[in-house]
């Protein structure tokens, strides 16, 4: 079995280039290059799997696998291909880093459980924990009674090292599930609980992966979590001081942000220092839904959470992001890095029709140095799209390399399984839906599994064994 070593890199560049070197060294060990890409059921891939490693000190270079254990292979079998890496056709698990995937940690927890109004936690006569977030959403009866929030939601990082293992990943870069601290009245209420928060996560991170890197020595399977923060977004001060302690935490690469920023929404020209800050700390800015748009628009029909969550969470992104666009924000701060959750929304269908909008105002127009789609352009999206044909299209508006893949964990569990067992269809369809839309091209499959959040999210400095 050939095992492959990927020399440690201290920089971004360097780990980005040898990730994408290794990726030429699988092909030309295969037999053929059309043996390259080979159909895989998680059973095989699992029996005839290889393996690769490397050794680094703390906080260094990206080493490309361990040994599948028990989970199954990277992609399902139904459509998906593994990775042959040998010519006795073995089929190496793929690095995968999992940047859209929440937790509510015990403190955020504790506040949801002790709260009377949305969004809360409330025990039903059965004992079972169920959780309201979302705006309205107990005065519909399809929906006031929430949805049930289990260990795999706090029990960390138990249930997250779970979760990994089940589907083959090496690291998750984990955020508080919304409102995050959008809810909180007094600002300083917000900033201390941000500060106490983001060290909650910190040391959460810390001792998971000190802890798996001790478990590593013994069983070879190494798991490692890094975190986004939170802000207490209805204090500018609050929110620039909060980034440059954010900026010192070495497992928190970003913050994890809503729509309404101070209330106004993201375009509020008061934010602009907290966009100062977090550009000048090259921090990565996870823009995530929680708001969705007017719910008369849904109709007066019981739907329960599809269309809030289907279009209602993709429309208050396209909106919110449109709306930075013409407000100037990325001609006044082009270094902020956006990640946005569900591949953008609708952004990218629409981008050619905000470009001819724009291009026939001339009002809007002479305030912008470029058309509206140059600016999606230079954002990151996560492959959170459930479809071909929609990954597909933000990819070609944006390229390859600006998609980095994710779950949405522990959100939208199976139903006809145990979670903790069974494959989650919120995985594989989008796994699917990138081997799918990436036409098979395993270099382009292996920077969206883990490359491009190497090279953007971390920075390039992942730990190693």
């Amino acid at each position: 079995m050939e095992i492959i070593i990927l020399s440690l890199a201290s920089t971004a560049k360097e780990t980005t280039n040898m990730l994408l070197a290794s990726s030429q060294s699988f092909r030309s060990l295969t037999a053929s290059s059309s043996a390259a890409l080979l159909r895989s059921s998680p059973a095989s891939a699992s029996s005839s799997s290889s393996s690769l490693s490397a050794a680094s000190s703390h906080r260094s270079g990206l080493f490309l696998s361990s040994s599948f254990a028990a989970s199954a292979a990277f992609l399902p079998s139904s459509s998906c291909r593994a990775l042959s890496t040998s010519t006795s056709s073995a089929a190496a698990q793929p690095v995968i880093v999992d940047v859209h995937t929440h937790v509510y940690l015990p403190r955020y927890m504790d506040m949801l459980r002790a709260r009377r109004t949305v969004p809360r936690v409330f025990t039903t006569p059965t004992g079972q924990d169920r959780l309201l977030i979302l705006p309205a959403e107990e005065e519909a009866s399809s929906t006031a009674a929430g949805r049930p929030i289990g260990p795999e939601y706090h029990n960390q990082p138990a249930a997250k090292h779970a979760f990994m293992r089940q589907h083959g990943f090496r690291a998750s870069v984990i955020s508080l599930g919304n409102p995050w601290l959008d809810f909180i009245e007094r600002d300083a209420d917000a900033v201390d609980l941000a500060a106490h928060m983001n060290e909650d996560m910190e040391r959460l991170c810390a001792s998971a992966n000190a802890a798996a890197r001790k478990a590593a020595n013994s069983d070879g399977d190494l798991l490692l979590l890094y975190g986004f923060g939170v802000l207490p977004t209805r204090s500018v001060d609050g929110c620039v001081a909060e980034v440059a302690r954010i900026a010192k935490l070495p497992h928190v690469r970003g913050v994890i942000l809503g729509t309404l920023g101070l209330g106004a929404g993201l375009d509020d020209p008061r934010l602009d220092p907290v966009w100062d800050a977090l550009a000048a700390a090259r921090l990565t800015v996870f823009l995530h839904p929680h708001y969705g748009v007017t719910p008369s628009l849904f109709g007066d029909r019981e739907n329960g959470h599809v269309l809030p969550l289907a279009l209602g969470f993709p429309f208050e992104t396209t909106m919110a992001v449109s709306r930075l666009i013409l407000a100037g924000t990325f001609d006044r701060h082009p270094d902020l890095k956006l990640l946005l959750a569900h591949s953008g929304g609708t952004l990218p269908f629409l981008a050619g029709r905000l470009d001819s909008c724009v291009a026939h105002d001339p009002h809007v127009a002479a305030r912008l140095r470029h058309p509206p789609s140059r600016y999606l352009k230079s954002l990151l999206y996560d492959a959170v799209a459930y479809h071909p044909a929609a990954l597909a299209a933000t990819a070609r508006l944006v390229g390859w390399d600006r998609l980095l893949f994710g779950t949405d964990h522990p959100f939208f569990p199976p139903l006809d399984a145990d979670p903790e067992v069974g494959r989650w269809r919120s995985v594989d369809d989008n796994l699917a839906a990138l081997e799918d839309a990436a036409e098979g091209d395993a270099a382009v499959v292996e920077r969206v599994l883990a490359g491009n959040a190497v090279r953007e999210v971390l920075g390039g400095d992942v730990e190693g064994l």
